[in-house]
């Protein structure tokens, strides 16, 4: 079940292939309720080739593995796996290739240090403080460890929900918001510590309002606010959505930001998902370009800092 609860991240292997290619591949069909049937049974073949090269043994010998049963157990492994990947705001595409839409809760943070403070209390407390007994039995601080995941979960839910229904209340350079979204992220802080924050993204008629959010006053901090103005579709911007990054970015993106710039003869379109508008986050954190000659034609596709020719599809 640890090797089926990781193998859906063997994804990454498509990154050999590219940046782009990889990123258009992420969180796709390993992290799928289909996909999951080969994982598991990959990491289920896997461990019976060991079996077989180990001549059959197992650590009791009474005691024959069940095939079927450890096939489901790492299905289920895998479905923790999504689980965890559902409740960040990067998001997976469960339902692949019945459907390509992403879903994302965003109640934590890619990282989160509580989570990793519960579970590995829970799998080592037992160990330490049974070290008498032969077998410790860990069921108890198990299901604890998992509480805390789950009461952690739903207090980040009802605090951004808090959060963005004040927001939607109020008017932003006197338009109504058309979608507010409210995510939690950690960063160091000045006693050297780490802290959890909240980034706000607010969608207007013409713009975007991104600001850190106070979980007390539900209020945006009015010293961080920034606003960004959506672009008009120039030609460079419409070569550049059509592209094989654009198309897969956009697809992605959840308050996608696109700015076109000029490197000489060239023009330069960047996109960013403000979902990841942290302050002091750089633009390359997630973000893709495409680089046009003179006539709109790709010269180059990039995912955050690393190129690669364009791909043709």
């Amino acid at each position: 079940m640890t090797l089926a609860a990781e193998a859906p991240d063997l994804d990454v292997l498509n990154s050999f292939r590219g940046p782009v290619y990889g990123f258009a591949h992420h969180r796709g069909f390993t992290h799928s309720f289909l996909g999951l049937i080969l994982i598991a049974a990959v990491v289920t073949g896997v461990m019976y080739l060991i079996w077989r090269l180990r001549g059959r043994k197992t650590n009791i010998p009474d005691l024959p593995p069940r095939w079927g049963l450890l096939f489901l157990f790492a299905y289920i492994a895998g479905l923790t796996h999504i689980l965890l990947d559902f409740t960040n705001n990067y998001g997976v595409r469960p339902f692949w290739p019945i459907s390509e839409k992403w879903y994302e809760w965003g109640t934590a943070f890619i990282l989160e240090p509580p989570m990793l403070l519960f579970l590995p209390a829970g799998l080592l407390l037992p160990a330490v403080l049974s070290r008498s007994k032969p077998k410790p039995r860990g069921r108890l601080a198990a299901t604890l460890a998992l509480l805390c995941v789950v009461v952690l979960w739903v207090e980040r839910a009802y605090t951004a929900g808090k959060i963005k229904h004040v927001l939607q209340q109020q008017t932003f350079n006197s338009e109504a918001p058309l979608r507010v979204s409210v995510y939690p992220y950690w960063t160091p802080a000045a006693t050297g510590l780490i802290r959890l924050r909240w980034s706000a993204v607010v969608e207007t008629q013409s713009s975007y309002v991104t600001s850190e959010a106070d979980p007390v006053t539900r209020e945006l901090d009015r010293t961080e606010i920034s606003i960004h103005p959506k672009p008009l579709d120039t030609p460079a911007i419409l070569a550049a959505k059509r592209s094989y990054v654009g198309r897969v970015y956009l697809d992605w993106a959840r308050y996608p930001f696109i700015v076109e710039s000029s490197q000489g003869a060239e023009s330069v379109v960047t996109f960013w998902d403000l979902r990841f508008g942290y302050p002091a986050t750089p633009r390359t954190l997630l973000g893709a370009s495409v680089t046009l000659d003179r006539d709109f034609r790709i010269i180059r596709e990039a995912m955050g800092p690393r190129q690669q020719q364009p791909i043709i599809d």
